[in-house]
């Protein structure tokens, strides 16, 4: 009988190591970006589910990687950074791809970041990403009128 708790707790347990290993995201499409010279390999957040989610959970994302959401309509969206561990940058983009404004934002808050104009989409950096290659609101971001429409 002990023997076959003993066993039973083993394989509990390794289960459990496997799903705390595997990744909390989806595998979201990954688009290419620039901004000047600069190469952006974007995840792609354009439904209602990968929009809210975003990049929460994410314990490192690589250089040069972000995530582009695109949104149904131009507005003056808002950003939180709810169960996101990393700290960001986000560019807000009118429709043609010029940055807006951009935000730095603290990893495990619900202060609002918001677009200072009408944004059809926001590009998330890991923080200091945009202002390290001198990348600055007025400047266009290129490669999104190849991006499915926001749902």
């Amino acid at each position: 009988m002990i023997r076959s708790f003993l066993k039973r707790a083993r394989a509990f347990v390794g289960v459990m190591t496997l799903l705390a290993a595997a990744p909390l995201h989806a595998e979201l499409p990954v688009v290419e970006l620039t901004a000047g010279m600069y190469r952006i390999q974007a995840e792609l957040a354009h439904t209602p589910e990968t929009r809210q989610t975003g990049l929460m959970h994410r314990r490192s994302m690589p250089e040069g990687r972000g995530m582009v959401f695109v949104f149904t309509q131009d507005a003056r969206h808002c950003m939180w950074m709810r169960n996101t561990l990393i700290p960001l940058s986000v560019a807000f983009l009118d429709a043609d791809g010029r940055i807006l404004n951009i935000e730095s934002m603290q990893p495990q808050t619900e202060d609002s970041h918001c677009a200072a104009g009408d944004a059809r989409y926001a590009l998330e950096m890991n923080r200091g990403w945009f202002s390290a290659r001198g990348i600055s609101p007025g400047m266009r971001i290129s490669g999104l009128a190849r991006l499915p429409a926001g749902r």
